[in-house]
């Protein structure tokens, strides 16, 4: 059961809203690239209502299921582009932060052959807007499993 409902706070929440919707809007990432970050990041943090959000969402918008099945073992199989993969492993350094040392120059060499600055900033803010919203969720212990496409798009 939640604790309490986040409705009534959307207000407070509109920076992290508005922020997302602008690496949307900006182009610079690619709807699917988009969505698998945000389900990667939401697998890491064990986030069930953004897991069930972002799986609906981009089934809804052409993701296979097969690609969102094996997401979490996205290193052992051929389904994702080198850009994705980057994406991917940029989204767990960032979202575990294991170290002060996380995100390692040999992983920003690689995300700056397919990323140019404003992408890499993109990326890095759809990351922090996720972890932000997960631990929301998590702390209130949001339910998951009765979101309906586009509900907050």
């Amino acid at each position: 059961m939640s604790r309490f409902p986040l409705e009534p706070h959307y207000p407070a929440m509109m920076p992290l809203v508005t922020a997302g919707r602008n690496v949307r809007a900006a182009g610079r990432l690619e709807p699917a690239l988009i969505e698998l970050v945000l389900m990667r990041a939401s697998q890491i943090n064990g986030c069930a209502y953004c897991l069930d959000m972002h799986s609906k969402d981009a089934l809804a918008a052409g993701e296979t299921g097969q690609r969102l099945h094996v997401l979490p073992a996205w290193r052992e199989t051929t389904l994702f582009s080198e850009r994705e993969r980057i994406a991917l492993a940029w989204t767990e350094e960032l979202t575990e932060l294991s170290s002060p040392q996380a995100v390692s120059d040999a992983l920003y060499e690689q995300a700056r052959q397919h990323f140019d600055d404003a992408a890499l900033v993109d990326l890095i803010l759809l990351i922090g807007v996720i972890n932000s919203f997960n631990r929301l969720n998590i702390a209130v212990r949001t339910i998951g499993g009765s979101y309906t496409v586009g509900e907050h798009g």
